[in-house]
């Protein structure tokens, strides 16, 4: 017996890995985020397997499911939206699991910074403007460490995928305009892949104002950095002069990587 950490992806149940939708088929007991992962990926789970949503359990009552499941020898399912790795609190449950000698392992999904930038049909990174991502949030009742505080995060203009802020769209857009300008793009994605889904975009001057009006105060997606516009260097990896270690370049008879 042991525990799967499943990614539901952000929500489109044809997101779903391959894997991942083979073990919702197929499992008999699923913990799964009832608060954040789409009834449409729920509803692969078999009827008669039970069924626990996280939104309303504590840390003890998650662990005499897994005994349970220990008990009659089957394996568990714990499904969290997006990638588990990413604002997953697995770590928690992992330990518990260590601690009652119950194997796990964990299956990735996509996460919700992805199908946001699928939905706005951008590159999140840039040649000579954007080479970085940051996965963030702002702070709230959990606290963000010192060095790791958005002023900071923005003075390295890099493009940032902001999880768990959109209530805060207001003083974000103002923090981050400080070092972005007022004219960096911006964008706010609410249920990217959902049925659902809303796209916003703009920029740091008035996306805030944008996502008030729509009433977005939840399960969205901000990206914020230069990268999200369209007049920007592009790459060179295709241009017919540029040479690398599969492609020799027109005129270039060495075909040497530059």
């Amino acid at each position: 017996m042991k525990v799967i950490f499943v990614g539901a992806g952000p929500g489109n149940p044809e997101l779903l890995t391959v894997q991942a939708h083979r073990l919702l088929s197929n499992c008999q007991i699923c913990i799964y985020a009832g608060s954040l992962v789409a009834p449409e990926v729920v509803a692969l789970v078999p009827q008669g397997a039970d069924l626990y949503d996280s939104a309303g359990m504590t840390l003890e009552e998650m662990e005499e499911v897994f005994c349970q499941a220990q008990q009659r020898n089957v394996d568990l399912i714990r499904l969290h939206t997006g990638d588990p790795s990413i604002y997953g609190a697995i770590r928690e449950q992992m330990n518990i699991l260590d601690r009652l000698g119950i194997n796990y392992e964990v299956v990735p999904g996509i996460s919700s910074f992805q199908a946001a930038a699928a939905a706005l049909k951008t590159e999140l990174t840039a040649p000579e403007i954007a080479q970085t991502i940051i996965l963030s949030r702002t702070s709230g009742r959990t606290p963000m460490p010192a060095a790791q505080e958005l002023e900071h995060l923005a003075r390295t203009q890099s493009t940032l995928c902001l999880f768990l802020s959109v209530h805060k769209m207001a003083e974000v857009a103002t923090e981050l305009a400080e070092w972005y300008g007022t004219e960096c793009p911006a964008a706010v994605v609410f249920h990217a892949s959902w049925p659902d889904e809303v796209v916003i975009s703009g920029t740091l001057a008035d996306i805030a104002a944008q996502v008030e009006a729509a009433a977005i105060k939840k399960t969205a997606m901000i990206i914020v950095g230069p990268a999200l516009a369209r007049d920007i260097p592009v790459s060179k990896l295709y241009h017919r002069h540029f040479s690398h270690g599969y492609r020799q370049a027109d005129g270039d008879a060495t075909g040497d990587t530059p």
